[in-house]
């Protein structure tokens, strides 16, 4: 099991910067890839970006490429995300999630509460 705790969350102007982190409570948290999903209201939930165990692989969905940034720091069993030059339709709800990297096709079984990104125009 694995429980994932997002903080960083707020009210930012548009242009603006904010960092998100994910801390995951898990003696093995190398042994998970981790990804940062989102969800606006009244749409469905979408993929942002991952990185995988190590964190030398690393995706990102062509909205925020450029702009945001994944990282992990194994020692201290947290991700981050790194969001620049932030957008008005960048508001939602961001979730970050982990799958275990020992199981071929896993998929994000593990989910934090979220935390709410609102940026103003």
């Amino acid at each position: 099991q694995v429980q994932l705790v997002e903080s960083g969350g707020g009210l930012v102007q548009m242009g603006g910067s904010l960092k998100l982190s994910c801390a995951a409570s898990t003696r093995t948290f190398s042994n998970y890839d981790m990804g940062w999903f989102r969800q606006a209201p009244g749409k469905e939930r979408e993929f942002v970006a991952s990185v995988n165990w190590s964190g030398v692989i690393k995706l990102s969905a062509d909205s925020v490429k450029g702009r945001f940034t994944i990282s992990r720091d194994n020692a201290k069993n947290t991700v981050y995300l790194q969001m620049n030059s932030l957008k008005p339709e960048n508001k939602a709800a961001y979730y970050c999630a982990a799958k275990d990297k020992r199981v071929v096709r896993g998929k994000y079984n593990y989910w934090g509460q979220g935390t709410q990104v609102i940026v103003s125009s």
